[in-house]
């Protein structure tokens, strides 16, 4: 199944646990800084955001580290691993016009400049549903990976979005290491967790 199919509600296929996790990762995003100013536009956002998580954290779902819970979705992307380019290169050449294109591109570019040299946990997608934000379901898919980290010594990355992510991020041992900056969309903050 491709990526862009993933995300088509297909009968059953609209409860698998992919469609579960990215209709939750939308609801997620509606109001993150720098996913609307990718997609500023309600239905454009409807549209073409849920085929860019789906490109950006591929590997969780042909791997098998897609963490989901009631409330929450983690695109865990293991070491060796890496986000699907050309999934995300097509989404932003298909849902973008022309002149915003090598904005995104800019951004996809020092993303990718900041993570860490070593193998890595790579979270690039993780989102609680508005309504039952607070309540832990987050930090439960956190959990899971940060003990497999902390227990074969290997780093865990993201970017964070919001202060309120960084916030939670830092309680769980990530430091800021950079403010990731690019044309004029919102900065992003990489953080890095050692194992414990």
């Amino acid at each position: 199944m491709t990526l862009i199919n993933l995300i088509r509600p297909q009968t059953d296929a609209a409860r698998s646990p992919a469609n579960r996790a990215l209709n939750i990762i939308q609801r997620a995003f509606q109001q993150d800084p720098p996913v609307r100013w990718l997609y500023p536009d309600d239905a454009d956002y409807r549209a073409y955001f849920p085929a860019f998580a789906a490109a950006l954290g591929a590997p969780a779902f042909q791997e098998g580290t897609l963490g989901l819970n009631a409330g929450a979705a983690a695109l865990w992307i293991q070491p060796g691993s890496e986000p699907d380019e050309s999934a995300l290169c097509e989404i932003i050449d298909r849902s973008l016009p022309a002149h915003r294109k090598a904005d995104a591109f800019a951004v996809i570019q020092e993303m990718g400049a900041h993570h860490p040299d070593e193998p890595h946990w790579y979270l690039p997608v993780i989102g609680t549903q508005p309504d039952m934000q607070g309540h832990g379901h987050g930090s439960a898919l956190l959990r899971p990976v940060l003990e497999i980290c902390d227990r074969t010594g290997v780093p865990a990355y993201l970017e964070a979005t919001t202060e309120r992510n960084r916030a939670l991020y830092a309680r769980r041992g990530f430091v800021a290491t950079a403010e990731i900056r690019a044309a004029d969309c919102p900065p992003l903050t990489a953080m890095v967790r050692r194992p414990g």
